[in-house]
């Protein structure tokens, strides 16, 4: 399923958020991506549609089987093209900034060949 940017950022922010906390609420989200209330809730509100989550009577947002694996999709992107970049000399702190940015546009392939080189190199 093909997603935009902004939908894999939200997704994957909801992922690291429940992997840290363990619940996730939308004021998370807001507070996380310093987004207002209105627009997560906007944003929420076509995730449910789409299935991509699910809100519970708590407020309580949950990845659907859909929304997670786009999540762990974004989330794996992220951390092996940190690693890359930070193997090569880049601080972390920029590695990650840069890595958020690469995640949404690098193709599969070229996703895959950069774990190919990970592995080999450890």
């Amino acid at each position: 399923m093909k997603t935009n940017e902004s939908a894999e950022n939200y997704l994957e922010t909801i992922f690291m958020l429940k992997k840290k906390a363990g619940y996730v609420r939308s004021i998370d989200v807001a507070h996380k991506l310093a987004f207002t209330k209105a627009s997560v809730s906007v944003a929420m509100k076509n995730f449910r549609e789409k299935g991509y989550i699910t809100i519970d009577e708590n407020g309580f947002i949950s990845l659907t089987e859909t929304g997670q694996s786009i999540a762990e999709k974004v989330y794996e992107r992220h951390n092996v093209i940190a690693t890359l970049l930070i193997s090569l000399g880049v601080d972390s702190e920029t590695a990650f900034q840069d890595s958020c940015k690469i995640e949404h546009v690098i193709s599969d392939q070229s996703f895959e060949k950069i774990k190919e080189y990970l592995c080999k190199e450890k």
